[in-house]
């Protein structure tokens, strides 16, 4: 019998591949380096689109002509987060240790699944740092997702099955009532997802209005749970909102802490950003209560400026957490000793069993940096929005459209017809973006169109914002003279 071929992707030269490396990573440091010196945000050209059109190729090119079309056709064209003016949505900004993180993690390349192995232990020391600072006990169950919307998945998937013993085997058509979900109409709807891949469907979740501060109506709440329960339904989960998507809106948590303790709920607390101000003695009140959750999802890609991507749920009661997601396999049976070992088995607390390390560059990042400093950044971006907030409230061509809890302002150019308005701010928020000068988002509230700031970015200085004002102020006028 003849030998196999014995074909292996490591490279031909190891000092070649060394000599490509070092320079690939000096490039990619000085791109990041001049981030500011780009636009913060362009399209991709029609000849670059058609690029990416090609067949699969049937022969390699080569690692060097990779790299070029690399810098030709994706490095120009990302969507702008890594900018100093980038406030578009709640996206993080990523740092240059971060990438050398994730750059380990890769060479590492570990299925960080749990067993006998040390990523399960640096995961298992994260998750104990985030009970602590966020105020959970150490007996907790917890797991890194891959962002928020998982997390959201996760802990609303232990909410329905701390229902009963019997859902998770016999799922939801045996309950003798329907389950329902309360949450303000202000709420990620990563929540209304999770709710239909769980099976409640959505009009098992309530969506209970919010008064004028965008925080969630309790005496709306407290009337939808009595209507469900005279209506034959189950009333199940009151999920909270620890800083809202569209205006960092912050739920009364220790006000539906205790109705959840009164009526027998699961409280969830979906805290994407917003959990973190529990690290700031200053901003902590705002999630007072966030404590007293039985599960809160949060993100540490957003507010805590890690790589892409990593979300983190935890869950008070770890029996209901393993309920959820633990299953018995033969190929994953546990083992007294060997690789297979371990105390920890993370693929028994989420969706996934492959998972990649991303507990590695939490852990190197905190360690490198410390809770303090990025406390202290999360400060910097909460006086950034109250900065903004002040300028525009001061100016008398735009007007503020909500208040500013945390760092989201949500504003607009005010000085066009009445019934404009909305167009007429649509338009500038285009051409803010497609001129480079800065990404800010959209958002409608109550039936305004917003120019949305949601300033997560350790990178932004004042004077970002200065120019942000004055190029809106401008483009204002501008369209507004076309109309």
């Amino acid at each position: 019998m003849s030998r196999p071929l014995q074909e292996t992707l490591d490279p031909p030269s190891w000092e070649e591949f060394r000599t490509h490396s070092h320079r690939v990573l000096d490039e990619l440091l000085e791109w990041l380096r001049t981030v500011r010196d780009r636009p913060a945000w362009q399209a991709v050209p029609a000849d670059v689109r058609q690029a990416f059109q090609s067949p699969v190729p049937e022969q390699g090119e080569g690692i060097a002509a990779v790299w070029d079309d690399f810098r030709r056709l994706v490095l120009p064209y990302p969507w702008g987060n890594i900018h100093p003016r980038f406030w578009g949505w709640v996206v993080g900004t990523g740092s240059p240790s971060g990438a050398l993180a994730e750059l380990a993690a890769a060479v590492y390349n570990v299925n960080a699944w749990g067993g006998h192995q040390a990523s399960a232990w640096v995961e298992a020391q994260v998750l104990d740092w985030f009970k602590a600072l966020l105020g959970f006990p150490e007996t907790a169950s917890g797991v890194l997702a891959t962002g928020g919307s998982v997390a959201n998945l996760i802990g609303l998937a232990a909410a329905r099955d701390a229902v009963g013993d019997t859902i998770a085997a016999d799922g939801l058509h045996g309950q003798p009532a329907a389950l329902a979900f309360y949450t303000s109409s202000e709420t990620h709807n990563s929540v209304e997802k999770s709710i239909r891949l769980l099976g409640v469907g959505s009009r098992g979740l309530r969506q209970i209005p919010v008064v004028p501060d965008f925080r969630m109506d309790l005496a709306e709440l407290e009337r939808a749970i009595a209507e469900d329960r005279s209506a034959g339904r189950r009333p199940c989960c009151v999920i909270g909102n620890a800083g809202t998507v569209n205006t960092g809106a912050c739920d009364d948590l220790q006000a539906l802490a205790d109705l959840c303790a009164r009526e027998k709920l699961w409280l969830h607390v979906d805290g994407a950003f917003g959990a973190l101000a529990a690290l700031s003695e200053r901003l902590r009140p705002l999630v007072q209560g966030l404590e007293r959750a039985d599960s809160v999802a949060f993100d540490l890609h957003k507010w805590l400026y890690m790589p892409y991507d990593v979300g983190c749920v935890l869950v008070r009661d770890p029996e209901v957490h393993r309920r959820s997601f633990g299953t018995r396999a033969a190929y994953l049976a546990r083992l007294e000793r060997g690789a297979g070992a371990g105390e920890y088995d993370y693929s028994a607390l989420g969706p996934e069993l492959s998972r990649g390390f991303r507990a590695l560059k939490v852990w190197m990042l905190l360690k490198e940096h410390g809770i303090a400093k990025y406390t202290r950044l999360i400060e910097q971006n909460v006086a950034q929005a109250k900065y903004l907030a002040s300028v525009a409230h001061r100016h008398a061509e735009l007007e503020l459209l909500a208040p500013v809890p945390l760092n989201i302002v949500c504003l607009r150019y005010c000085k066009a017809p009445r019934g404009k308005l909305d167009d007429v701010n649509r338009e500038i928020l285009m051409r803010i973006q497609e001129r480079g000068i800065a990404v800010p988002s959209a958002t409608m509230l109550n039936g305004r169109f917003g120019i949305r700031v949601a300033i997560s970015n350790h990178r932004t200085q004042t004077s970002d914002l200065d120019v942000l004002v004055e190029r809106l102020v401008e483009i204002g006028r501008e369209v507004t003279n076309e109309r």
